[in-house]
């Protein structure tokens, strides 16, 4: 079982937390990794991508010439693939990239992620993001103190105000809840700070 040092805001040890070793002691999984960032990156796409067929493209659709008699190839409207201007033929239309991924799946590549972390050193268990305002300077000192990376997710269960307001403005620093972290936003950035909640939480929620 994984035993990870808590601290405050000023790095100083605090306490020790038992985490789950179903959780963050698992084997990292590298192709379930790759699945869980690709279903995230699908999902992420806008889909809106739209060529125009012959009958959307601008143009009159009277015949240029008769059928027969000049010498000329047959045609019948200036909207035509063929012709320049013309519609797109099987181009691009609007749909959705998004897919199911099995849920075993989902938790087991949030399992690996999160074991990957804690392995490698990423991952550091803060007591609370007690803020003292809102400010963005002292945010910033705080998260310096913390040996925050270039770019860095913060994890917290409540929601407080002083801290979304303190860091929404700091480039590379993320905030999300445990419900909406993913394994693309944990192997996106360099470190990950969680809050003594939020590390008992996903200690609870995926060792089922």
């Amino acid at each position: 079982m994984p035993t990870v040092d808590i601290v405050d805001l000023n790095n100083e040890k605090v306490g020790s937390l038992d985490l789950a070793d179903e959780v963050f002691g698992a084997e990292v999984n590298e192709a379930l990794l790759y699945e869980a960032v690709r279903h995230y990156q699908a999902g992420e796409r806008a889909g809106t991508h739209k060529t125009k067929v012959r009958r959307e493209v601008a143009g009159s659709g009277k015949k240029l010439w008769k059928q027969k008699g000049t010498g000329r190839a047959r045609s019948g409207s200036v909207r035509s693939p063929l012709w320049r201007h013309g519609g797109t033929v099987h181009g691009p239309v609007p749909r959705d990239y998004s897919y199911n991924l099995p849920k075993k799946m989902v938790v087991g590549a949030l399992r690996s992620a999160l074991s990957a972390k804690l392995r490698d050193g990423e991952l550091k268990v803060v007591q609370a993001f007690d803020f003292a305002d809102h400010k963005t300077k002292n945010a910033m000192g705080a998260l310096a103190k913390l040996e925050a990376g270039r770019t860095t997710l913060l994890v917290d269960n409540g929601e407080s105000r002083n801290l979304t307001l303190g860091v929404r403005n700091l480039k590379g620093i993320t905030l999300l809840p445990t419900k909406a972290v993913s394994v693309y936003h944990l192997l996106g950035n360099r470190s990950v700070l969680l809050s003594e909640a939020a590390a008992r939480k996903f200690s609870e929620a995926l060792a089922k």
